[in-house]
């Protein structure tokens, strides 16, 4: 959804601003979330301290995407977690007929989604976002044409911010229609 596993991790916390909403709850929310990355190994196990371990990440990957979008340094603290955990092992790629397997443990994964960060936070032509939704604070690469992507998606924030300034203006329309109304 974001366009990169490292802005998709950042992302498992919705409404960072007003009511955060943490969809990593437990070992087995982060067990279900690498399985459903596609760029991940295809099944992993957690436990309480690895799933700690990602939150860390997240949070650190957090943090500098945030630096990035608003133009300032990187935070120091954050930058050497993200490196550090980068720095671990791959996971591991086969082909077979059925198409591309990655396999690994939760390490390989996070050190897999870093590295990500890493690519996309150091290339000063990929235009990392937020979502302009008010109480959406999800972080997306956006790779529309000259970069005038304004939602980190069309299916959930786009479609509200467009309803909403639909039925604004319906209720505008009839407020200036409505009966004993004096035409200015």
């Amino acid at each position: 959804m974001s366009g990169n596993p490292a802005l998709d991790l950042v992302g498992t916390v919705q409404s960072r601003r007003d009511r955060p909403v943490d969809l990593l709850a437990a070992p087995a929310d982060l067990e279900r979330w690498v399985l459903e990355c596609d760029e991940l190994p295809d099944q992993v196990s957690a436990d309480a301290p690895a799933l700690a371990a990602a939150v860390r990440l997240r949070e650190a990957l957090y943090q500098l995407a945030l630096d990035r979008v608003r133009n300032r340094r990187f935070t120091p603290t954050s930058l050497d977690l993200v490196n550090r955990v980068a720095a671990g092992p791959p996971p591991k790629v086969e082909l077979s007929d059925t198409g591309l397997r990655r396999s690994g443990d939760l390490r390989s994964a996070l050190a897999h989604v870093a590295r990500s960060g890493i690519v996309v936070l150091a290339d000063r032509h990929a235009c990392v976002k937020e979502c302009a939704r008010a109480g959406c604070t999800r972080l997306y690469l956006d790779r529309s044409r000259g970069a005038r992507r304004t939602w980190c998606g069309m299916e959930g924030c786009g479609n509200r911010v467009k309803a909403a300034a639909y039925r604004a203006r319906r209720q505008a329309a009839r407020q200036e229609h409505a009966p004993g109304k004096t035409p200015a």
